[in-house]
This record gives C-alpha cells, structure tokens and sequence, in this order.
C-alpha cells in the first residue's frame, strides 16, 4: 500500500471553524479573524453539544440496555448467546450503515442524510419495544443500528469539516467529554427504568431520547459541506474513493488500530453484563454502577489526552502508551480469569475493567483524528471506513465472549487479548511511527 496521502498539507487548516448555515454561506474570501465573535463562539459551543449528543446516541442504545439482557433472556427464553446477538446485529447494521450514507453525506451534504436517519432509527426504535420473539428483536435492532449510523459516520465527517491537524485532536477529545457520559448514566437508567418496567421501558425511553435528539438535529444544526466541496459520482465514484483511501497504507493503520482497540471495548460491553452478574453476583444497579465508574475514568483520561497532551506529546507517543496499557490489563484479565491468580474477587478484576476502559481515553480519538488528518477530501467516506471496520470487528467479538457459556471470564479476556495484539500489530507494520511521513491535511 502506499504510504502517499490524498492530500497534501495545509497550515491555514489548523484552527476551528464555525459551521455556517446554508442560507448564509461562508465567503472563501474572507478575512481571517483573530479572535471569534460572541455569536460565533456560542455558535461552536451548540454544535460541540449537537455533536456530542449524536457521538453519544450509539452508547445509549447500547449500554441503556445492557442492564437487561439476563431479563430478556428470561422473558424470551432464549439463550444468552441469542440474546447477545441483538447487540451484535444493532452493532453490525452501525457498521453497514456507514458505508452507505458516509459517501451519500459527501454527495448530499450532512443535513439531509442525517434526518432521514434519525427518523427511521426512532421508528426502528419504538418497534424494538413491541417485538414478541428474540427473531424480530434482533430484525429490528439491525435496523435500529443501520439508522444510527448516520449519527457516528456524519459527526465526524462534521467534525473534519470543521477542524484539522492538532485542533481535531482536541476537538474529539471535547466530544468525549459529552458523549462519555452517555456510557456513565445509561447503565444508570436502564437500571432505574427496570425497577419500574421490564426491558421493554428501556426501548421506550430510547425513543424519546431519538426523538428529542431529531428534533434538535433539525432546529440548530446546519449544512457543514458547502456545494462546492461535494462529490458529484454515483456508486461508482465512491467505491473509486474508498479504494484510494485504502490505498493509503498509513490511514489503513489507524483505522485497523482504532478498529481492533474498539473490539476490545466492545468485548467489555458485551461480556461484562454476565460477568459481573452471572460469576461475581453483583445487582443490576451495582453493574451500572461499576459500568459508570469505567466510563469516567474513560472520559478523565480523554480530557488530559486533549487538555495536556495533543500538542505537546506526539498522537503516537500516547497511542504506543495506550496501546501497552490495553494489553497489559487484558493479560492480567487472562491470568485472573484462568485460576493462575488463584480464586480473585469482582474488586481486581473491576480494577483490571477500569484500567482498560480508562486507556481508551487515548486510542480511540487519537486514531480517529490521524486517520481522518489524511482525508480532508472525502470526509465522509473516509468516517464511514473508519467506523465500518471498528463495528465490524466489534460484531464478530460480540458473539465469541459468550461462546463458553455464561460461568466462565475467560473468553471475554481472550478476545480482549487477541484484538489488543492485533491492534498492536497494525500500529507497527502500517502505521510505522517511527518513519518520517508527507505532511498531510
């Protein structure tokens, strides 16, 4: 693969912009400013918020409903193994979902995409809360999550029209902040919503959160792509482009980097209902608990990755760091998990959970923003690429942590294993960091 990039360095990228609405376009012309306006700076404030909220909507229908699945299991009488599979098939359709209507926003702009979306994943959403059987759910939730794509892959692509270089780095950071939240309260409701309703409330509440969050997509956030930066090919045209990303061997690194550390997460969020539950006893409310506590120690790490790091330390610095950190926790999850420890309690494998949950703080916007440095000309299709491949990955792991049945940790702590060596892997052969490269935009 080559190492070249599509495009070639821009310094007058590296600042934030304000997105402009399309009935008042921004002028190419435009003097540059030295400081943003009142309007401008409240105007980046909202869409740093509209932004986190659509990052944080893949969480929610995830970890919302995280707290049920040994009820539904139950209520379905269905095997925990078919149970997973409802997660599998939203993170599968998130995955799909993406390489359609990444290229459609590079084409269409990110507004008319993003709405069309939105309004089928609540319908997708309400119908989830309906469904009889284990089948349909799983039906449903696939196109719950072929939906909620767009939220994922047109937020970035957003974010790159927005920022470059160092200031994408931080930005993505910032969006953490908001949308980590998401895996700190949902567990949370999805527990209290349990006390007063079955798993079916969840899905009821997940349609009002994408109700809420469709209608304010509408009001306040505007076209991002201007006419004259949208691509003009059909199927055709957007194959040729992602193949020239591919292409690019070093945004092929980060994107199987951020994908393979991205399947370990989701390994965690798979596993860890019946983990915690099933083998260590805990309550539902004391899941979501412990589930919160890993999420903010998340967000923590990724609030001193961009307040105190980006810019000062290089991005593959703190990603070889990360990198040893995930995998040194899940090696002793492996140890823990096999007996070599000796009968260990929930406290230090909640402890090994929290270390490797806070080293995502670090992989998963560092990777994202230096593959999508490289891609300031195809922003969607290069978002789509980007979370096709960690969904992807992520749905094969989802099923293989519950392949033992659901008494033993040991599958989940092997798959997490596998996916952070493989991460491991294509950080140093495709992204080879210690090589001089092109600058890129």
């Amino acid at each position: 693969m080559s190492e070249r990039s599509p495009a070639t360095a821009s310094s007058q990228d590296s600042s934030p912009a304000s997105p402009t609405s399309p009935s008042s376009p921004a002028s190419a012309s435009a003097p540059a400013v030295t400081a943003p306006s009142a309007a401008a700076r409240r105007t980046s404030l909202l869409v740093t918020f509209v932004l986190g909220g659509l990052t944080a909507l893949p969480p929610l229908s995830m970890d919302m409903y995280l707290p049920a699945l040994p009820q539904v299991t139950d209520a379905l009488h269905s095997p925990a193994a078919t149970i997973q599979l409802t997660l599998t098939a939203c993170l599968a359709g998130m995955a799909l979902g993406q390489l359609v209507i990444g290229p459609m926003s590079d084409k269409w702009g990110r507004r008319r995409p993003l709405l069309a979306g939105m309004v089928v994943y609540v319908l997708a959403t309400a119908i989830c809360a309906l469904a009889p059987s284990a089948e349909m759910l799983i039906a449903f939730r696939l196109l719950q999550g072929l939906a909620g794509a767009a939220a994922i892959v047109i937020a970035r692509a957003v974010v790159r029209d927005l920022y470059d270089g160092v200031e994408m780095a931080r930005f993505f950071s910032t969006l953490m902040l908001i949308s980590g939240t998401a895996p700190i309260i949902a567990p949370l409701i999805g527990g209290q919503v349990l006390r007063v309703s079955d798993w079916r409330g969840v899905f009821v509440v997940l349609t009002g959160v994408g109700t809420v969050l469709t209608l304010v997509v509408w009001r306040k956030l505007g076209e991002t792509l201007p006419p004259e930066r949208r691509h003009t090919g059909g199927v055709g045209s957007a194959l040729h482009t992602m193949r020239g990303l591919l292409a690019d061997r070093v945004f092929t690194g980060y994107t199987l980097t951020g994908g393979f550390a991205f399947a370990v997460l989701f390994s965690y969020i798979s596993a860890s209902p019946f983990v915690i539950q099933e083998i260590y006893g805990a309550s539902p409310q004391a899941f979501s608990l412990l589930f919160g506590l890993n999420s903010v120690g998340l967000i923590a790490v990724g609030q001193v990755n961009g307040k105190l790091l980006v810019g000062r330390v290089s991005l593959d610095k703190v990603l070889a760091v990360g990198l040893g950190i995930v995998t040194a926790a899940a090696v002793s999850l492996l140890l823990m998990s096999t007996g070599v420890f000796g009968e260990v309690g929930l406290p230090p494998v909640a402890a090994a959970l929290f270390v490797l949950m806070s080293a995502m703080g670090v992989l998963l916007p560092n990777t994202n923003a230096q593959a999508l440095m490289r891609t300031p000309h195809a922003a969607g299709s290069a978002s789509a690429l980007i979370g096709t491949s960690s969904f992807l990955v992520g749905a094969i792991a989802s099923p293989l942590v519950g392949i033992a049945g659901e008494d033993t940790a040991v599958p989940m702590a092997v798959v997490q294993l596998v996916c952070a060596l493989l991460s491991v892997t294509a950080f140093l052969s495709l992204c080879r960091p210690w090589q001089p490269r092109e600058a890129t935009a």
